[in-house]
């Protein structure tokens, strides 16, 4: 049972929007379920909400086969994590943000399939193991609400320019490869006074050191880092120098894989880096086919057994030597490319659909497919050419543009819930 609910975890929408392991109740538990750990606003997070999260948590760690933190620093670091989603839930509902039923119904059906396995199959999972399905929706339910907050903000920044992918584009850095970066971020709210910057500073030494006496990075970033990513180790992905600030490129431009920074200062704390991998970039090439097409679309004249005999006697001339030019001008359907004579040009193989594609790959230049069905209507196809064709000049453009987008995207987050945070009555009521 915990192999499968592990899978659950992993497939989860957000750490804390599926539970983790149950345990047999008894008198202690009772003691701790009634306790709260937290005021947020209006609202409060119970011992029993802080107990699952924090299980989900120990069991994706483990499968990771990683360290566990020390349970008080877990405790601290999962109980901001829930303190964070209250804030963002409590201002989605202030903001107009809602969630149907049908919505939280497919984020339900979808982590279902990633997992393999039915909707029903996962609450009797869930249950066997002690959850209540109705709470676990509800919190997917809230993961819903929050990213769709997350996602306005994103949507209030201004669209990338062509002049700022341009510059991007001719920068020796992005052309540079990528790197597989970590990270441990200590948090220096706004206006931060010098004491407050020397305590973060001198908490951003603790912990290097602690590093350097060889404390594993991933339970360094769990234990230690104030970043959204900590419950993940500090893992941040992969990115090109141009992707994350100016002062993390300098350093990371000189760490091997598996080494880690000094601590440096940005605008919003103090930051250890560890480079996890390195890879070059490399040339992108992409599938072509160029094809001739026939349709036959069933209408109010045409019902569907008739539009099958035309597209069938139509295959049949064409086979015979007949012009598919000529005939696809005078009875093609298909109101782009009739004109051409049925010729669709060159395109990606996924790019009319799965049917297409199959049909395609079945034939030899030259060659006439079958007639098949789909939704659209009765059709043919004659392959006229593949080729493999060089897309990395494309393909870098649209990276360089969705670098600009995510690094914007990921700044404007932080400081929001940096912000969200700051401004709200939080009371947390863990023991010393």
């Amino acid at each position: 049972m915990k192999a499968t609910r592990s899978l659950l975890l992993a497939g989860s929408l957000s750490i804390s929007a599926v539970c983790g392991l149950s345990t047999t109740v008894n008198a202690q538990l009772v003691e701790r379920i009634d306790s709260i750990v937290a005021l947020v606003e209006e609202d409060v997070i119970t011992r029993s909400e802080l107990d699952i999260a924090i299980d989900g948590i120990v069991e994706r760690i483990r499968q990771s086969g990683g360290n566990l933190p020390p349970q008080n620093l877990l405790e601290k670091q999962v109980l901001e994590r829930l303190v964070s989603r209250k804030l963002q839930v409590q201002r989605a509902l202030r903001t107009g943000i809602r969630v149907s039923d049908s919505d939280i119904d497919q984020a339900m059906m979808s982590l279902a399939q990633r997992n393999n396995i039915s909707v029903g199959e996962m609450r009797s999972v869930l249950e066997a193991d002690g959850e209540d399905f109705s709470e676990f929706r509800r919190s997917i339910g809230e993961e819903i609400m929050s990213e769709r907050l997350r996602q306005r903000v994103v949507n209030s920044m201004d669209p990338v320019s062509d002049t700022e992918v341009e510059i991007l584009l001719a920068s020796e850095d992005f052309a540079g490869g990528e790197y597989d970066i970590s990270h441990i971020m200590i948090n220096l709210p706004d206006g931060s006074t010098p004491q407050q910057i020397e305590t973060a500073a001198k908490r951003a030494e603790d912990i290097y050191q602690q590093l350097q006496d060889g404390m594993d990075f991933a339970s360094a970033a769990i234990s230690f880092s104030e970043s959204q990513d900590a419950l993940d180790g500090g893992r941040i992905g992969w990115r090109d120098l141009n992707s994350v600030p100016r002062e993390f490129a300098d350093q990371i431009r000189d760490l091997e894989p598996g080494a880690f920074s000094q601590p440096l200062r940005s605008p919003g704390g103090f930051h250890i880096l560890q480079v996890n991998d390195y890879r070059e970039n490399r040339q992108i090439m992409a599938e072509e086919f160029r094809a001739n097409h026939m349709m036959i679309v069933q209408n109010e004249l045409i019902n569907a057994e008739q539009a099958q005999d035309i597209i069938n006697d139509l295959h049949q001339q064409i086979a015979n030597g007949a012009d598919f030019a000529e005939l696809a001008r005078e009875y093609s359907d298909d109101t782009t490319s009739a004109n051409l004579g049925g010729d669709l040009g060159w395109f990606p193989p996924q790019k009319f659909g799965p049917q297409f594609e199959t049909m395609l790959e079945g034939l030899e230049d030259g060659e006439l497919s079958q007639p098949f069905q789909t939704q659209s209507g009765w059709h043919f196809l004659q392959r006229v050419g593949f080729r493999e064709t060089d897309i990395t000049e494309e393909a870098m453009a649209n990276k360089a543009r969705q670098t600009i987008m995510q690094r914007r995207a990921e700044s404007e987050i932080e400081g929001f819930l940096r912000q969200l945070r700051e401004e709200a009555f939080v009371e947390l009521r863990l023991p010393s």
